[in-house]
């Protein structure tokens, strides 16, 4: 079943069950999915809704921290109900050691020096990290590993 189908059942069945966090989150994802196809004009494969998905669970991460730092514990308690019915339509994630991993074979194929390289190693990198892995963390990562190497 493609990703948006799955999106509109859970959106079905959490209507029936009442669940109001989730039927908000995913009527905003099913929007968002709406707009993208607008934009691109056709509609959207399940590579496209992945990248949605993904989108907007970075928003939600990215509102976390700063309702933390405003200490608004009601609404990180929000955003985080949020994100945890988000991640269940993204692939599962991949560990820092996994993407320490996969940076490192990506410094040795093209060949980095140092922190000017980071552009080249990140483009190699995150075309295949996508969907598994948050761009931030990646980010932190490859600096880490050129700044050492």
């Amino acid at each position: 079943m493609a990703l948006k189908n799955r999106i509109q059942e859970a959106l079905k069945e959490a209507l029936k069950r009442q669940q109001r966090t989730e039927v908000s989150t995913l009527r905003l994802l099913l929007s968002e999915i709406k707009n993208a196809e607008i934009a691109q004009q056709k509609p959207a494969d399940d590579e496209k809704v992945l990248e949605v998905v993904a989108r907007e669970a970075k928003h939600r991460r990215e509102s976390i921290e700063a309702f933390k730092r405003g200490n608004r514990s009601d609404l990180v308690a929000q955003e985080e109900a949020e994100l945890a019915i988000l991640m269940t339509y993204l692939p599962q994630q991949m560990s820092r050691e996994e993407i320490m991993q996969a940076a490192q074979q990506a410094l040795a194929a093209v060949g980095a020096k140092g922190p000017n390289d980071k552009g080249r190693v990140m483009s190699q990198l995150m075309p295949q990290l996508k969907g598994r892995a948050d761009g931030k963390e990646v980010s932190e990562i490859v600096t880490e590993l050129l700044a050492a190497g």
